[in-house]
């Protein structure tokens, strides 16, 4: 089985190293890694450049921001599977991929999702936040639950089935995206109860209120357009549920 992942990267330079060498050091065998950059100018080309002979495919040119560039990076993709993995995160361990594999062989599954430290952006040794998934049960999305995105590994037919992120959205096309596969469509999920990720910290719809009000926005028009209708607290309780991630 061969697994595709997809980084997409721009301005990335103090972190994008770990990222890659993540990857790249993983000790499952069949790994087809696409790295997508946005026209980077602060020095990120020169890290992705020492590593290009490793890539499967390498393509830096200007885009319309993470989710087209995303959709690029899918379109690239030839593996049975598809990962992302951020510019920003990177592997717990060389075995992650190996780890993933295991479930998709054994459970003969759409999907495979684990947990996910978020880690201070200098000390990435100092967890801020645990999100432990935990098994997924038929309307969790109903009680505002959801996978860490970044665990989110997807069989390449799934996307070309259902579609990939849709445009229409600027934070939360992820949501979307896993409400679409998971919740409408329900493909069959399996857990890895693994923390697989270390995301840093500063996430874009998180880093403000008025950013997390649009999100919120966002999530309630992530259900309309698949003709889809939360419960009055769904969309209340899904940040609520973040907080607990920090005990």
């Amino acid at each position: 089985m061969k697994i595709s992942i997809i980084t997409v990267s721009f301005n990335s330079v103090a972190s994008i190293e770990a990222c890659v060498l993540s990857v790249l050091n993983q000790d499952y065998p069949d790994v087809e890694y696409i790295v997508v950059d946005g026209a980077s100018n602060d020095g990120t080309l020169d890290v992705l450049k020492k590593y290009e002979h490793r890539f499967a495919k390498f393509i830096s040119e200007k885009d319309e921001g993470l989710y087209h560039a995303l959709n690029k990076g899918m379109a690239m993709a030839t593996g049975d599977v598809i990962g992302i993995l951020h510019s920003d995160d990177f592997y717990t361990s060389s075995s992650v991929l190996s780890q993933y594999a295991k479930v998709f062989e054994k459970e003969k599954c759409d999907a495979v999702y684990s947990d996910l430290y978020y880690v201070d952006a200098i000390d990435t040794n100092k967890i801020v936040r645990k999100w432990k998934s935990g098994a997924y049960t038929p309307g969790a999305f109903l009680n505002g639950w959801m996978p860490p995105h970044p665990t989110f590994f997807v069989k390449r037919e799934v996307y070309q089935r259902l579609g990939n992120f849709n445009l229409e959205f600027k934070t939360a096309a992820d949501y979307e995206l896993m409400l679409r596969f998971i919740h409408k469509n329900k493909i069959k999920l399996s857990y890895l109860p693994e923390y697989t990720i270390k995301m840093r910290t500063g996430g874009q719809s998180n880093s403000s209120l008025k950013n997390r009000l649009y999100a919120n926005q966002e999530d309630r028009k992530a259900w309309k357009v698949n003709g889809l209708k939360p419960r009055f607290y769904t969309l209340y309780l899904k940040p609520l549920r973040k907080i607990l991630q920090f005990f």
